[in-house]
Protein backbone atom coordinates (compact mmCIF):
# COMPACT_ATOMS: atom_id res chain seq x y z
CA UNK A 1 0.00 0.00 0.00
CA UNK A 2 1.44 3.35 -1.36
CA UNK A 3 1.74 6.38 1.25
CA UNK A 4 -1.40 8.38 -0.68
CA UNK A 5 -3.61 5.27 -0.80
CA UNK A 6 -2.93 4.94 3.37
CA UNK A 7 -3.64 8.87 3.58
CA UNK A 8 -7.03 8.11 1.48
CA UNK A 9 -7.92 5.69 3.87
CA UNK A 10 -7.06 7.36 6.68
CA UNK A 11 -9.45 10.48 5.14
CA UNK A 12 -12.29 7.44 4.97
CA UNK A 13 -11.59 5.98 8.57
CA UNK A 14 -12.20 9.45 10.12
CA UNK A 15 -15.84 9.32 9.86
CA UNK A 16 -15.96 5.80 11.22
CA UNK A 17 -16.98 4.65 14.47
CA UNK A 18 -15.31 1.94 15.76
CA UNK A 19 -17.75 -1.57 14.99
CA UNK A 20 -15.57 -3.69 17.84
CA UNK A 21 -14.75 -2.93 20.96
CA UNK A 22 -11.66 -5.28 22.84
CA UNK A 23 -11.54 -5.37 26.55
CA UNK A 24 -9.80 -7.35 29.24
CA UNK A 25 -10.48 -10.63 27.67
CA UNK A 26 -8.05 -9.23 24.12
CA UNK A 27 -8.07 -10.76 20.86
CA UNK A 28 -10.46 -14.02 21.57
CA UNK A 29 -11.42 -16.57 18.43
CA UNK A 30 -14.83 -14.88 18.62
CA UNK A 31 -13.78 -11.39 18.13
CA UNK A 32 -11.23 -12.47 15.55
CA UNK A 33 -14.45 -14.27 13.52
CA UNK A 34 -16.40 -11.21 13.80
CA UNK A 35 -13.79 -8.71 12.66
CA UNK A 36 -13.03 -10.76 9.76
CA UNK A 37 -16.59 -11.01 8.38
CA UNK A 38 -16.84 -7.53 9.11
CA UNK A 39 -13.90 -6.25 7.19
CA UNK A 40 -14.88 -8.97 4.21
CA UNK A 41 -18.62 -7.01 4.09
CA UNK A 42 -17.04 -3.56 4.34
CA UNK A 43 -13.28 -3.46 3.27
CA UNK A 44 -12.87 -0.68 5.85
CA UNK A 45 -13.36 -1.06 9.82
CA UNK A 46 -12.50 0.88 12.82
CA UNK A 47 -11.57 -0.95 16.19
CA UNK A 48 -11.81 0.49 19.48
CA UNK A 49 -9.45 -1.07 22.31
CA UNK A 50 -10.75 -0.54 26.13
CA UNK A 51 -8.90 0.77 28.73
CA UNK A 52 -9.04 -2.22 30.32
CA UNK A 53 -7.08 -4.26 27.97
CA UNK A 54 -3.92 -4.43 28.92
CA UNK A 55 -2.72 -5.46 25.26
CA UNK A 56 -0.85 -2.71 22.96
CA UNK A 57 -2.84 -1.35 20.43
CA UNK A 58 -0.04 -1.96 17.81
CA UNK A 59 0.26 -5.58 18.82
CA UNK A 60 -3.01 -6.20 18.67
CA UNK A 61 -3.68 -4.52 15.04
CA UNK A 62 -0.53 -6.58 13.69
CA UNK A 63 -2.15 -10.13 15.39
CA UNK A 64 -5.72 -8.60 13.63
CA UNK A 65 -4.38 -8.00 10.61
CA UNK A 66 -2.44 -11.44 10.39
CA UNK A 67 -5.47 -13.38 11.86
CA UNK A 68 -7.93 -11.75 8.79
CA UNK A 69 -5.30 -11.03 5.77
CA UNK A 70 -6.20 -7.11 6.46
CA UNK A 71 -3.50 -4.71 6.59
CA UNK A 72 -3.30 -1.79 9.27
CA UNK A 73 -3.77 1.63 7.99
CA UNK A 74 -3.29 3.09 11.52
CA UNK A 75 -2.80 2.79 14.98
CA UNK A 76 -3.98 6.17 17.01
CA UNK A 77 -3.81 5.63 20.34
CA UNK A 78 -6.66 2.78 21.33
CA UNK A 79 -7.99 2.90 17.90
CA UNK A 80 -7.42 0.54 15.18
CA UNK A 81 -7.88 0.69 11.40
CA UNK A 82 -7.57 -1.82 9.18
CA UNK A 83 -8.02 -2.23 5.62
CA UNK A 84 -9.06 -5.29 3.20
CA UNK A 85 -9.48 -4.97 -0.78
CA UNK A 86 -12.68 -6.99 -1.85
CA UNK A 87 -12.19 -10.85 -3.50
CA UNK A 88 -14.79 -9.90 -5.87
CA UNK A 89 -14.59 -6.89 -8.28
CA UNK A 90 -18.75 -6.07 -7.97
CA UNK A 91 -18.48 -6.03 -4.06
CA UNK A 92 -15.37 -3.42 -3.83
CA UNK A 93 -16.88 -0.22 -2.42
CA UNK A 94 -13.38 1.69 -2.09
CA UNK A 95 -11.56 2.54 -4.85
CA UNK A 96 -8.30 3.34 -4.09
CA UNK A 97 -5.77 5.85 -5.64
CA UNK A 98 -2.94 4.55 -8.04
Amino acid sequence: MTSKQRAYLKGLAMKLTPIFHIGKASLTPEVTTAVREAIDARELIKVAVLKNCDDDPKELGEMLAERTGSQVVQVIGKKIVLYKEASEQKKRKIELPK
